[in-house]
């Protein structure tokens, strides 16, 4: 078997070829787009750049077929906030084959321990954690837009090299064909009619204004969260870009008091519905096979990616509201055909939100797990994500 460093054009190819060749017959996964993943390494278009570096492989076989790639990286604004130099290993495919998953964990290993790094987490992503981050575990069935999806055996990969797993990300599905409980309802109308507060969904002609107030209400939300760093407004702007041809304004909601930012709630399509069969390819035909199946309403699913309340906020029941306004949008004639809602991904860390998916009636959907690896076997276990 031998390793190659993805560094020419037809090596980007390939590094994108060895997904569709390991999934060829798997009737659940859909294929990335080949622009999202390529758009992750590139330094002109991630902003982590600025604060890290990246490398991919390849893993051939004897023969010189594809069977396998890997991706580490660096984010040095959170890499020497842990116990160990921390880096991270992250879009692994590999063929059902133990010796070639060892390959190419050692790679990822001894490039970060040669930038000083002395553990790694995985699988995670160059970027925000709201996509491509965590391994399924549980779950194998249609992935969103974003959420991981990978073949059952690669637990057994990653448990038997030696990562442990350092906290649980789990997803539950919202039935919009069942009403939520009442008790929920009579939250929501209570909170919803306090006086100061006011609910606004996304317009794209206030975009700058809608994006540096998601920034102030996460930053200020997530500060306790484990090695916390500011979100970066280039990022969110190039993410906001990327969904503009299927993002729907009223799918992102704001809460104010008083004119202040408060809260927000991020949904999305889920586009995985139609691109399923494009195959990662978004070339002209594509695109208009896409916008057609758009405006025939093939997409009957929506996905959660992120929500977030300021601290002094956070005893007020907004997310009841949100969901409320929600409700109402996903009950028009324009997105009655919507009947589920993936709410994505809360982690082990995170037992408020957990709570507020158990209270409008989600169940469970899909488990993913973010694992560890200690470079040296002799220190202590790796210590659980904290809570929040």
């Amino acid at each position: 078997m031998k390793l190659t460093e993805v560094k020419t054009r037809q090596q980007k190819k390939a590094f994108l070829d060895v997904a569709r060749k390991i999934y060829k017959d798997d009737p659940v996964w859909v294929c990335p787009l080949d622009s999202v993943v390529d758009g992750i390494f590139d330094p002109q278009k991630n902003s982590f750049y600025q604060r890290g570096e990246a490398a991919r492989w390849l893993l051939e076989d004897d023969n010189g077929a594809l069977i396998g790639r890997v991706a580490a990286f660096i984010n040095r604004k959170k890499a020497f906030g842990y116990a160990q130099p921390t880096g991270g290993m992250g879009f692994f495919e590999c063929i059902n084959n133990e010796q070639a998953a060892f390959m190419l964990f050692d790679r990822c290993r001894s490039w970060l321990a040669e930038k000083g790094m002395e553990a790694m987490d995985g699988p995670i992503n160059f970027g925000e954690n709201d996509n491509f981050w965590g391994l399924l575990v549980d779950g194998f069935t249609h992935p969103s837009f974003g959420m991981p999806y990978n073949h059952s055996y690669y637990e057994g990969f990653f448990r038997k090299y030696g990562f442990q797993e350092y906290f649980e990300q789990v997803t539950n599905h919202l039935d919009l064909t069942v009403p939520f409980p009442e008790r929920f309802w009579k939250i929501a109308e209570w909170v919803r009619k306090k006086p100061g507060f006011d609910w606004r969904h996304f317009e794209w002609e206030k975009a700058d204004q809608y994006i540096h107030d998601l920034k102030a209400i996460y930053d200020e939300a997530w500060q306790h969260h484990e090695n916390f760093t500011p979100l970066d407004i280039s990022t969110i702007k190039s993410e906001m870009e990327q969904a503009r041809s299927f993002l729907e304004e009223s799918f992102i909601w704001y809460v104010y008091h008083n004119e202040e930012p408060a809260a927000f709630l991020v949904m999305f399509p889920d586009v995985n519905q139609l691109l399923k069969p494009l195959n990662g390819k978004m070339n002209l035909i594509n695109k208009l096979r896409f916008l057609w199946q758009k405006r025939q309403k093939k997409i009957d699913r929506a996905r959660i990616t992120i929500m977030g309340v300021k601290p002094k906020f956070q005893r007020f029941g907004l997310e009841s509201g949100i969901f409320w306004q929600m409700q109402q949008v996903m009950d028009s004639p324009d997105f009655k055909h919507y009947k589920e809602v993936e709410l994505s991904w809360v982690g082990d860390f995170n037992p408020k939100m957990r709570a507020i998916h158990e209270a409008v009636g989600a169940k469970f959907g899909k488990r993913h797990r973010t694992f560890r690896f200690l470079f040296d076997q002799n220190k202590s276990t790796p210590q659980r994500h904290k809570r929040i």
